[in-house]
């Protein structure tokens, strides 16, 4: 694969939002390689949490984000409700063009629209592409009192998804969904349960058709956004604690141990790109043989401030990044733009400016 990122400052104001659309290379450690600009959502600048499947029969890069509305001046988190799920497509991963939302998510039962859809995890089953979504239903503007659920949906061409139904799991304030096939042979789906104080829980299906609630899987720090891949002979979950990702590791994709100690993160120091000097939060791992792609988004000029609690415009506006990520000696080690290594290392205290759902 190549190796994504950039360096070097730009002139783009914090206070605008269309993409910067620049070609430039670094050097590498061990070639000239392409580092691609952040992608923004062309509409709201609010592109999170994306996810990235290749169309099986175009070749085709398609990526999922939750486009949150960060153009909006609403009251306490509205901003990051009323969410649809935005598309954008690529030859190579690198580059992206925008290609609008994905229409009929919503079903009967969830009354007049609109509706919040966050996290989309979307996966090939060897037949069909199913989709494991995030709704809420309505446009809260707070946290507390609102039900959240994992829909699933089906697809033949990644653009026209049929639900399914929403899935029974340890509560009622299940969010963004992961989905694998692990060493056993069967279906396991990771997902953070706010009701247990935002661990991550997995659920158990032999075949994609009905799902058992497993248990509890991580927990420690409260987190968000589990994704599991395989690499280097191992089995990683990589979770958002909002400093940074904590890095899991496993043989068989069931028991997990942390990497480091309670404290250790990667996407923590600041990448070269001016877009990338915050830490990275809720992406999505592609497989290239023995490296990987991390697909993840900042919050380019966030001041430190909750970003739950109606933080200044520039704060909301959010870019989606990439990095690598390199198996060495049986730890993950990540490469942010301008070629920043994280081995994980310690960070200190967590963070503020959190936003805790999604």
């Amino acid at each position: 694969m190549v190796d994504p990122g950039e360096t070097g400052p730009d002139e783009r104001d914090p206070a605008e939002t269309g993409p910067v659309a620049r070609d430039l290379l670094v050097a590498d450690s061990e070639a000239q390689l392409p580092w691609p600009e952040p992608y923004h959502d062309p509409v709201t600048d609010g592109a999170a949490d994306p996810t990235v499947i290749r169309h099986r029969t175009t070749g085709e890069w398609w990526m999922f984000t939750t486009q949150r509305r960060a153009q909006v001046e609403a009251e306490g988190v509205a901003w990051v409700h009323g969410s649809r799920i935005a598309v954008a497509r690529s030859d190579d991963g690198l580059a992206w063009r925008y290609d609008g939302v994905l229409d009929g998510l919503d079903v009967p039962g969830d009354g007049p629209g609109p509706h919040t859809h966050w996290a989309p995890e979307v996966v090939w089953d060897g037949a069909r592409y199913r989709m494991y979504l995030t709704v809420v239903r309505g446009v809260p503007d707070a946290w507390p009192g609102h039900p959240r659920a994992i829909r699933e949906y089906v697809s033949d061409d990644l653009r026209r998804w049929h639900a399914v139904g929403d899935l029974a799991l340890s509560s009622d304030r299940v969010i963004d969904a992961c989905v694998a096939r692990c060493p056993d042979g069967r279906w396991r789906l990771w997902y953070k349960d706010e009701a247990d104080g935002s661990m991550t829980w997995s659920a158990v299906s032999d075949d994609l058709a009905s799902w058992r609630v497993e248990g509890r899987v991580i927990a420690g720090r409260p987190h968000e956004g589990p994704n599991v891949f395989e690499l280097g002979g191992w089995w990683w979950m990589l979770v958002d604690e909002w400093r940074g990702m904590a890095v899991h590791r496993s043989a068989d994709a069931i028991a997990w141990t942390r990497q480091g100690g309670a404290d250790d993160v990667i996407l923590a120091r600041p990448g070269a790109h001016r877009e990338d000097r915050t830490f990275g939060r809720h992406g999505d791992v592609v497989v290239e043989g023995d490296r990987a792609r991390l697909y993840y988004f900042t919050h380019p000029w966030w001041d430190g401030s909750e970003l739950g609690s109606e933080p200044g415009r520039a704060s909301r506006v959010s870019a989606v990044h990439l990095a690598r990520l390199d198996v060495v000696d049986g730890v993950l080690v990540g490469r942010r733009s301008g070629g920043v290594t994280e081995p994980p290392g310690p960070t200190g205290k967590a963070a503020a400016g959190h936003v805790t759902q999604s």
